[in-house]
């Protein structure tokens, strides 16, 4: 039950992030604030949360990860009841950054309390259920969001509060304190710097590609905006459904070919979206990318969570603050390519795909 918390606070960060892209409407009603403006919430909660990333892993261990954690979970509880209540759109908008650095504080301590924690040889499934457990998030919280804007914007907000309220009561197994406090220094390593080097990339060649996708179904097939959010949804599902699986091959087969194999299928199946013919075959390439996505993440989150054995949180922290840039970069480099021809913009990203396994045989060596 306890595992269960843990997997739950996993759950919170990535759908408190994603919660508002729904609610652009009636937040602009809310403030009186234009669309640029609202959007501003999703930028404000992401860059403080991939920032303080950086540091957020080692200094958690040194402070202690219970105590962080819960002090994380009151923060943001706190603060996403002050979005809820904010008087303005700058208030809401400071509110969304808040959160996002007390997030910053969760994800990766939480993901090396659960590994921790792990039964010998177990490692890999724990890594891939709780990057399943995220992809659900994602996938989740236009739904919930959308459900809630129906009643009112306001509980998009408040369920998360008491949601984390709860969770910062339960104990946190794994989390035990070190005879001596790790120093940032100890996850400067070459190992941490290729993993690194690999989040980046596979992000920004995998979900980076979101918007790509969705803006090709509506210019190359003519796509709805439902029909638009399930194809861009699929990747999302697929990689919650196989994500157990993929980190149960990681402990059998390791970690690095468990990377490999998922930066392989990703390799072949990202350049076919701009060669694709029809929508079945686009949301066909799409979904695979999806599962090889989870089997490239069992293994890459996995290594990061053992690069470090004293550090584990500071690694991982590093490690995820990589991807979250890689995300924000694409759509920068994706978006002049896409207008020379979709075909330059999914080939370059399978590239990307490739580049990922060039990175982790780095690893290994």
């Amino acid at each position: 039950m306890t595992r269960l918390g843990l997997y739950a606070g996993g759950f919170l960060g990535p759908f408190g992030g994603g919660i508002i892209a729904v609610l652009i409407p009636q937040l602009r009603d809310a403030f009186d604030a234009d669309t640029a403006a609202v959007t501003w919430g999703i930028t404000a909660y992401l860059i403080p949360f991939a920032a303080f990333q950086l540091v957020s892993g080692t200094l958690g261990e040194r402070f202690g990860i219970v105590r962080t954690v819960r002090v994380a979970y009151v923060a943001y509880a706190a603060l996403s009841v002050l979005a809820a209540f904010a008087p303005g759109i700058e208030a809401f908008i400071a509110a969304r950054a808040f959160q996002g650095a007390s997030n910053a504080f969760l994800t990766p301590l939480l993901l090396a309390a659960l590994a921790a924690s792990s039964p010998e040889g177990t490692v890999g499934r724990t890594v891939g259920t709780f990057a399943a457990v995220q992809t659900m998030a994602l996938v989740a919280s236009p739904l919930i969001g959308g459900l809630a804007g129906e009643i009112s914007w306001r509980l998009a907000f408040l369920m998360p509060a008491v949601a984390a309220l709860a969770l910062a009561a339960l104990p946190l197994p794994g989390a035990e304190g070190h005879a001596k406090p790790p120093r940032l220094r100890s996850v400067l390593t070459r190992q941490v710097g290729w993993l690194s080097t690999a989040a980046f990339v596979g992000y920004l060649s995998t979900m980076g590609l979101a918007f790509l996708v969705a803006l090709h179904a509506a210019d190359g097939f003519g796509l709805g905006s439902t029909e638009r959010g399930v194809l861009v949804a699929s990747f999302g599902l697929a990689g919650a459904v196989v994500g157990r699986w993929a980190g149960d091959f990681a402990d059998r087969r390791g970690r690095v070919t468990a990377a490999l194999v998922g930066a392989g299928g990703c390799a072949a199946a990202v350049p076919f979206l701009g060669i694709a013919d029809s929508p079945t075959a686009f949301a066909a390439a799409w979904l695979s990318a999806g599962i090889g996505s989870a089997f490239m993440w069992a293994g890459v989150n996995t290594l990061a969570v053992e690069a470090v054995p004293g550090n584990r949180a500071g690694a991982t922290s590093i490690v995820s603050a990589f991807k979250f840039a890689g995300n924000a970069v694409a759509p920068l480099l994706w978006l002049p390519l896409y207008h020379v021809g979709p075909q330059a913009a999914f080939v370059t990203a399978g590239a990307g795909s490739l580049a990922l396994g060039a990175a982790v045989l780095r690893v290994r060596r």
